[in-house]
């Protein structure tokens, strides 16, 4: 498993691009870091928290549906999903994060927007609190640098 992250130079984002970001609730004390990460490392970026709009869903099963009706909407560069999901003894995890993924990239594929999996999957919650600033970065922070990479990206190929 790689630790390190492509590193993220900001260019070419324009000043009125909008972020939304979909935050699970379910595991709420690491998707609220996930979601402190991602809102500081924007505002580090030169996103103004009057740019960035929080909507909450229940878990991560529910962030494709909202990410598309955000993405529908046409007043967002990006939206961020954020959530976690920790393995149990059921396989309930493997349903939830796997459809996750594939509802998360199909609304990207779906309305041409940068729509970002910052979703943790993990084995326990010691995993997940190590991307949350640990030893892994920060699994928040990445996912905000990752929707300024690709608007910039969006905006360069339609300039």
């Amino acid at each position: 498993m790689s630790i390190q992250a492509p590193a993220f130079v900001p260019d070419d984002i324009p000043s009125s691009a909008r972020i939304a970001i979909a935050a699970a609730r379910f595991n709420e004390t690491i998707v609220n870091q996930l979601l402190d990460g991602c809102r500081a490392r924007l505002g580090e970026l030169g996103v103004g928290q009057e740019r960035v709009v929080v909507e909450r869903v229940p878990g991560a099963f529910e962030l494709p549906l909202a990410a598309l009706a955000l993405a529908e909407t046409r007043r967002y560069a990006a939206v961020i999903c954020l959530g976690a999901v920790i393995r149990g003894q059921t396989p309930h995890f493997d349903y939830v994060a796997g459809e996750a993924a594939r509802g998360i990239q199909d609304v990207a594929l779906r309305t041409g927007l940068p729509i970002i999996f910052g979703v943790l999957t993990t084995n326990d919650e010691q995993q997940a609190y190590d991307r949350l600033g640990g030893s892994h970065g920060h699994a928040g922070q990445r996912a905000a640098e990752a929707a300024l990479e690709m608007i910039a990206l969006l905006h360069r190929i339609k300039s």
